[in-house]
């Protein structure tokens, strides 16, 4: 498929603001689980991300809200090699001893856009997670128009992502960004361009990004239409969306949760908050097209001008921005 069929395609799909069992089921006990695109694995409905789990000044805590996760039902782990200087991935790592390793689905991502960068920071990943193999490794922040290219060149970085594949190392092949829908479609052009097909991509997905500059309008139902692994992030834009008072958390879970998403990565800095991700994921029940329709109307006033997604109109949130020696 090429740029065209793409960006075709995104135009032309629809938009799902209802789920049919296809995507999820109401929790009856356990928490919902969802298939993760064309790999086929179950996920749950939420996954933890892991940023926050390396901003805790104690430790221990840390350790007790990823084992609480898992415990929970939760099996959808998130990560990424640069994550507070590699402690999120070093408190995991240790938060998977004792057996926890075998009730997640673990992924981390990676920053270089060269062969040599991504090998070196796979082997420091799968060092600080004290385990032998990735379930999913993705080529984080996608947010430049050059990175599809770099990643794909001769001696770029997905010939060792390949090669870790190759070598058992690392299971699915994913990629994340938040700046730009278009830079995520040429992502996928660009792999469609050299026979390759992503299992996963990663973008923020939420009441927000609805009006502005749209994931869901634009790459979503490429995705959809693709079979490729949804991954919904910053549904509250990490706390930033619940300043406008326009949604409450809840709302914002609730709504990630009601697109096809794979799975909606939610920080957790506390246990509270953590069982609080828990309890939408187990109350959750697919929205009315007038509860959509009611939610986004409330949002709409404050979200044209991309004030509360500050991921896409500055360099807040870009770490590869701050420091461009991570790529190689």
């Amino acid at each position: 498929m090429d740029r065209r069929d793409f960006l075709k395609t995104a135009a032309a799909g629809t938009l799902m603001t209802s789920l049919n069992h296809k995507f999820a089921y109401a929790a009856s006990g356990s928490l919902p689980t969802r298939t993760l695109g064309r790999t086929g694995e179950k996920v749950s409905i939420v996954g933890l991300g892991g940023y926050h789990i390396g901003m805790q000044s104690d430790e221990q805590e840390s350790l007790r809200i990823i084992r609480t996760a898992l415990d929970g039902g939760i099996n959808f782990l998130d990560n990424c090699w640069d994550y507070n200087g590699g402690e999120s991935e070093i408190r995991m790592g240790k938060a998977l001893r004792d057996g926890y390793r075998q009730k997640a689905f673990l992924m981390t991502k990676i920053d270089g856009r060269t062969r040599k960068a991504a090998a070196q920071q796979i082997e420091e990943s799968l060092r600080r997670l004290q385990t032998d193999r990735i379930d999913l490794l993705q080529f984080h922040e996608v947010i430049r128009d050059t990175d599809p290219d770099r990643i794909f060149a001769e001696g770029g970085g997905m010939e060792a992502a390949l090669e870790a594949k190759k070598q058992g190392k690392i299971r699915y092949i994913g990629f994340t960004g938040h700046k730009s829908p278009d830079i995520h479609l040429k992502m996928l052009q660009t792999a469609a361009a050299h026979q390759f097909t992503f299992d996963t991509v990663q973008m923020p997905l939420n009441v927000m990004d609805a009006h502005y500059d749209s994931f869901e309008k634009k790459v979503l139902p490429v995705l959809v239409k693709e079979n490729i692994g949804v991954l919904g992030m910053k549904s509250m834009g990490d706390k930033i969306i619940l300043k406008s008072n326009t949604a409450t958390p809840v709302e914002c879970l609730r709504y990630a949760m009601n697109l096809p998403t794979s799975v909606v990565i939610t920080g957790c800095d506390s246990l509270k908050i953590l069982q609080q991700a828990l309890d939408a994921a187990h109350s959750f029940k697919p929205m009315s097209r007038s509860e959509v329709a009611t939610l986004l109307a409330k949002t709409a006033p404050v979200a044209g001008k991309g004030e509360f997604e500050l991921y896409k109109t500055s360099h807040n949130f870009d770490g590869t921005y701050q420091n461009p020696q991570w790529l190689g």
